[in-house]
């Protein structure tokens, strides 16, 4: 049976929301872009921690782990903004994973390494936003960010996207599940992953040579994946070719979404490169393979108070 999972409440205009650094430290100045966007629409607040760097990390794991804690349980919160993805999330997953989040739930938004708290938070049953880090929203295009602004605001579900290639045809309906690739194969076999018993399965990635794209693809097969999901949403791969090769990471992916026999599309506008449109994972959608597009069935939240 698919798992039904719960939106948040719709957020207004002029709401406090927070801004986190859960994972790798940041470029201030993208960050601060960014932070001028969503301060165009909400109250967003951030602590001085925010700023801090441990070798690779956005400070101590501690530090990081109280700051996503304040974020989540303070009612006043009524969204959370990550500033970037990178590396740390998973660091934090086995104290996290002791505390069920809130409820109500609230929207989280993020990408990349976000993805892991995007499956602790489907694994109990919420809605979250896949979707642009502070450091990338302020080069995105407006329209990406009204985008991201009606799926954090309207209890109607989001315009429908295309892609650019079908790699097997056919239709399919669930829950869109998923986002890095990398990272989700990360969580398999953790208690950190949500059911992914008839879900449509959203990947994307940045920086894996083609062989590295094939043994994360398999390891997904190994476990197991491809027979329980219904369908897959390929988004972008960027900087993911082998230099001098004969083929493409296309060639490898379209191959290995063949060996699934599951409906599949690709080249949806989500991911690392120069556009990633925000959707609602958890909500339900419609994959249509052979025309290239993703439909969403149901809304990122629900109407608020």
């Amino acid at each position: 049976m698919t798992t039904t999972f719960r939106p948040p409440p719709a957020l207004h205009p002029g709401e406090r929301v927070a801004v986190i650094a859960p994972a790798s430290g940041f470029d201030r100045d993208a960050f601060e872009t960014g932070l001028a966007r969503i301060r165009g629409r909400y109250r967003a607040e951030h602590g001085s921690g925010v700023f801090e760097r441990r070798r690779y990390l956005a400070g101590s794991d501690a530090r990081r782990l109280d700051e996503l804690s304040a974020a989540l349980t303070d009612p006043g919160i009524r969204a959370v903004f990550c500033a970037r993805g990178g590396y740390g999330v998973t660091r934090l997953l086995t104290r996290l994973g002791a505390r069920t989040p809130p409820s109500p739930p609230k929207p989280l938004v993020g990408f990349s390494d976000i993805t892991a708290l995007h499956l602790w938070l489907q694994a109990y049953g919420h809605i979250s936003i896949h979707g642009p880090v502070l450091t990338q929203l302020g080069r995105l295009t407006e329209a990406t960010a009204e985008r991201l602004f009606a799926l954090l605001e309207s209890p109607l579900p989001a315009a429908a996207l295309s892609g650019t290639a079908t790699y097997v045809g056919g239709s399919a309906q669930g829950p869109l599940i998923g986002g890095n690739l990398s990272v989700l194969t990360r969580m398999l076999g953790t208690p950190f992953m949500p059911p992914l018993d008839g879900a449509i399965l959203l990947l994307e990635d940045q920086g894996e040579r083609p062989y590295r794209l094939d043994r994360m693809w398999t390891h997904l097969a190994l476990a197991g994946v491809f027979a329980r999901v219904r369908g897959i949403a390929l988004g972008s791969f960027i900087s993911c070719e082998e230099p001098g090769a004969s083929y493409t990471s296309a060639d490898v992916l379209r191959e290995l979404a063949q060996e699934t026999h599951l409906p599949c599309a690709a080249g949806f506008p989500i991911g690392h490169g120069d556009v990633n449109e925000p959707v609602p994972l958890g909500a339900r959608v419609r994959l249509d393979a052979d025309d290239a597009r993703l439909t969403f069935l149901e809304a990122a939240v629900a109407p608020g108070a």
